[in-house]
């Protein structure tokens, strides 16, 4: 994906008109298309008139995005017989190149210790990771991918990055590279307060 450095004019203009940065119909200035968010905003708005919705239409609409897109599903992971959290360990084994253990694929998934262990079980049952014992500490171990896992991360890739490609056709090019770059920022900046968030 492409990314912006900066915001776009329009999208930096969004939400800041009155009454919580939404016009007339509740929508904020840079919404294209009635959504069921732009509802919930509306609803809220009736009910407390006086508050800045304007944090709803940007966090209540990724909600919604990831969860229709986990509703979705990924078509070629599930012809795969694979989970998308099984194929980001499958993946996170692939690109690193190199083993790793079951806290660093955490860390590298996003996941927790708990999660991965139990993918990582099915996914030694299915012969596409393999573990190998530290000779130092037996608490250790440290996993790699299979010929057959190899295979399989290496054949899914492209399908998988075709679909999404499908997926994201919605939104023009120079919308994507927008869209990337405000996520870019977004991310960037909370996971440098992600202490600071939990406070």
């Amino acid at each position: 994906m492409t990314a912006t450095s900066g915001r776009p004019a329009a999208a930096s203009d969004a939400g800041r008109g009155a009454g919580g940065g939404l016009d007339d119909e509740g929508v904020g200035s840079g919404a294209v298309m009635d959504d069921t968010v732009a509802a919930v905003v509306r609803q809220w708005r009736s009910v407390h008139p006086a508050l800045d919705t304007g944090p709803m239409e940007v966090i209540g609409r990724i909600n919604r995005c990831a969860a229709l897109l986990q509703q979705a599903e990924d078509a070629p992971l599930r012809r795969a017989g694979l989970s998308r959290p099984e194929f980001d360990l499958l993946g996170a084994l692939r690109r690193t190149g190199h083993e790793l253990t079951p806290s660093e694929l955490a860390k590298e998934t996003f996941s927790s210790g708990a999660a991965v262990t139990k993918r990582l079980k099915q996914l030694t049952e299915r012969g596409l990771v393999e573990r190998r014992g530290d000779a130092r500490d037996r608490r250790v171990a440290h996993l790699r991918l299979t010929d057959a896992g190899r295979d399989l991360v290496d054949g899914i890739l492209p399908e998988q990055l075709a679909y999404e490609t499908a997926v994201l056709s919605v939104l023009a090019p120079q919308g994507q590279g927008e869209l990337a770059g405000l996520l870019a920022e977004l991310l960037g900046r909370l996971e440098g307060r992600t202490g600071a968030l939990r406070a």
